[in-house]
Formats: structure tokens, C-alpha cells, sequence
């Protein structure tokens, strides 16, 4: 697994720079900050993926109960995002 889950994002943070934080450990291919439909604002979390899994482990050491941008981060392993089965009904 290459990609990172960033949870306690300040409002702040914006994806470049994040992606400027983490390029100290590495080739960071992805970064995706999901924003808020209605206000645009980010959600507070974001997912890096990196070209390796060693960038990948020594970010996710190193940066994981820090501070950026004012607020304490914590940096795991992202999940796979499941399907929800209950949308189905949704669109039937």
C-alpha cells in the first residue's frame, strides 16, 4: 500500500501543500483533498499516494501525531473505499 490517509487537516491545508510537505519522503504521484459540496471548504482529511512503498512508510512515521498548519495530523494507512450497498435503492 503506497497511498496515506491524513485526518485533522486545517482548513488551511490545500493539496499543493500538502503534496509540498510530503515530498520530502519521496515522489508523491497523488494528492486529493476532498472539499465540501455546499461550502467548498476542505472536509479536514486528504489522501496522498506515492510512486513507492518506502516514501510512503517513513512519511507516514514521521509526520503521523505532528503539527501542520496549527493542527495535530494523523497519518495512517488508507482504506479501501467500499461500495455502499444501500445507494442501490437510490437508483433502482
Amino acid at each position: 500500500m503506497k497511498k496515506l490517509y491524513f485526518g485533522g487537516l486545517a482548513w488551511a491545508t490545500t493539496e499543493e501543500s500538502l503534496k509540498e510537505t510530503c515530498e520530502q519522503f519521496g515522489t508523491v504521484e497523488e494528492v486529493v483533498i476532498p472539499v465540501h459540496r455546499d461550502t467548498g471548504r476542505s472536509r479536514g482529511f486528504g489522501f496522498v499516494q506515492f510512486q513507492n512503498q518506502e516514501a510512503a512508510e517513513k512519511c507516514k512515521s514521521e509526520l503521523d501525531n505532528t503539527e501542520l498548519d496549527g493542527r495535530t495530523i494523523r497519518v495512517d494507512w488508507a482504506k479501501e473505499r467500499t461500495p455502499r450497498s444501500n445507494m442501490r435503492k437510490f437508483y433502482s
